[in-house]
C-alpha cells in the first residue's frame, strides 16, 4: 500500500523546483497523489478495508491542505501542479 523507493525517487526527481528539492509542496503532493492512487487501486479488491479507509483519507486531506497552501502562495504554480497531475477538472 505505499510506494516504492524507486517510484519515490522518480517522482522527487520529476517535481523537484531545484537540485536535491524532496520537501516543496509540488514533491509532497506527487508523493501523496501516487500513494492514493495505490490505495484505491487497493479498494477496488478489499471493500471492507475501513482502517486503510481512514488513512486514505487522512491522505487526501494533507494533499488538500498542500495544494491550498500552494494555491495562496504562487497559483501558477498550482496550476502547473493539478495539470501534470490531472487531479483536478
Amino acid at each position: 500500500m505505499s510506494i516504492t523507493a524507486e517510484e519515490k525517487t522518480r517522482l522527487v526527481k520529476e517535481y523537484a523546483t531545484k537540485d536535491g528539492d524532496t520537501g516543496s509542496p509540488e514533491v509532497q503532493v506527487a508523493i501523496l497523489t501516487s500513494r492514493i492512487s495505490t490505495l484505491t487501486e487497493h479498494f477496488k479488491t478489499h471493500k471492507k478495508d475501513n482502517h486503510s479507509r481512514r488513512g486514505l483519507l487522512k491522505l487526501v486531506a494533507q494533499r488538500r491542505k498542500l495544494l491550498d497552501y500552494l494555491k495562496g502562495k504562487e497559483e501558477a504554480r498550482y496550476k502547473d501542479l493539478i495539470q501534470r497531475l490531472g487531479i483536478r477538472r
